[in-house]
């Protein structure tokens, strides 16, 4: 037992991710070395925030500078004292893990869902929606229960921002890196014809570069990664022989939206409980918004008759068919679908914040404090991702079909 808390302690250990950051060429601010003596490689700073600069620091770090990145495709920045630029020897690596780390930011997520629905296989998309939110909401909720900080910086450089404020056990983006391409994977062999050691190569490189770059940015520790790597494969152990039933219930049961709609606004409800505000609230509630709009579309796609999964008859599907035609189409389509959804999710940001400010009777003078409060944040999110993920699996292919797109 004993040997086992030493083992995790050394795996949550901020010097080694400094170690890490140091192998791959990141430096920190001029002067590091001292604040790093000061605070010792020891203990959380501001739940792992930048620290100030030390005395005697007269200048930047030396090499290609970079300020921290800001989460994509959101135009919000969080606002931290100290926020300082750093310097790294190798580009390469940095866009390398800049890459592995938006494969579990929106951008990806906008891109990823919408083309494998629209022109890879509908029935596997909402099976990986299914899967993904159950694993998001798993890990989100636990972080609030667990509460373990971000790794001290110093020593540990930050090349994030936006995410500092949550906390840090188990890491969300080691989740979804894990779970969406084994997920991808499973659901796909045997539907698709192609070579189980090209699927295994890929969910292999996916989920480690999604990893490493999580202790390249300086986000999380070892360990943080390793429980997210294992909590992700437990919950698909639980969750992947009942995605079919999930699937089913929600395109069949008659009662299916009222239910899917009420139970995730009881988990956002309940997440928002677990502590203070943070980003990975608001995420939540996205989340769960989002995959309720994607099953409550699924079920009007039913009772419509639109069906948009491959004919049985096709089955196996083969990557021989694709053409130059077909894969123009399916660049169409991610285009026009995109602008929709991303029009979608700004009309609906408009429109639920006031309206939510003005039911709850909260000041909209500053939006970014009233969005603090769960009766603003969990409507405008839930509402807007719902009409989102509704819009993905229903108002944007019937526009295909009128645009001669299907």
């Amino acid at each position: 037992m004993a040997a086992c808390r030493r083992l995790a302690a050394g795996l949550r250990d901020p010097q080694k991710v400094a170690a890490f950051q140091r192998l791959c060429g990141v430096e920190g601010p001029c002067g590091w070395p001292e604040a790093e003596q000061r605070a010792g490689g020891r203990g959380p700073v501001a739940n792992g925030g930048p620290a100030g600069r030390a005395a005697g620091d007269s200048g930047g770090p030396r090499g290609w500078r970079r300020r921290p990145r800001r989460n994509s495709l959101s135009g919000e920045e969080e606002e931290e004292e100290g926020c300082q630029e750093f310097a790294t020897r190798s580009r390469l690596l940095y866009y390398l893990f800049s890459l592995g780390t938006e494969l579990g930011n929106e951008l990806f997520y906008i891109l990823f869902f919408p083309c494998c629905i629209w022109n890879v296989d509908a029935w596997l998309g909402r099976r990986l929606v299914i899967v993904w939110v159950w694993v998001m909401y798993v890990g989100q909720c636990t972080k609030d229960v667990v509460r373990w900080p971000r790794p001290a910086s110093p020593p540990v450089v930050k090349l994030e921002v936006f995410y500092s404020s949550e906390y840090s056990m188990p890491s969300t983006h080691a989740m979804s890196g894990t779970a969406i391409p084994l997920a991808l994977l499973l659901l796909s062999y045997g539907r698709w014809q192609y070579p189980l050691i090209f699927g295994l190569i890929l969910a292999f490189c996916w989920c480690l570069l999604v990893c490493c770059s999580r202790i390249y940015m300086g986000m999380h520790s070892i360990l943080d990664v390793i429980a997210g790597f294992l909590y992700a494969i437990l919950i698909l152990i639980v969750f992947h022989p009942v995605v079919d039933l999930i699937d089913n219930f929600n395109l069949t049961y008659k009662y299916a939206p009222l239910i899917i709609i009420s139970l995730h606004l009881a988990l956002g409800i309940f997440s928002f409980t677990l502590d203070t505000w943070s980003t990975s609230r608001g995420d939540t509630a996205q989340i769960l918004g989002c995959g309720a709009g994607v099953a409550c579309g699924s079920h009007v796609n039913y009772l419509m008759g639109i069906d948009l999964d491959p004919p049985p008859d096709t089955l196996p599907l083969s990557l021989s068919s694709l053409t130059v035609t077909v894969f123009g189409k399916a660049i169409l389509r991610l285009l026009i679908g995109v602008i929709i959804l991303l029009l979608t999710k700004v009309a609906m940001k408009k429109a639920t914040i006031p309206l939510a400010c003005k039911i709850f009777r909260i000041p909209l003078d500053d939006v970014r404090k009233a969005r603090q409060r769960m009766e603003v944040e969990l409507p405008y999110r839930y509402i807007t991702y719902g009409m989102v993920g509704f819009s993905l699996v229903f108002v944007v292919p019937c526009l295909f079909s009128f645009m001669g797109l299907s």
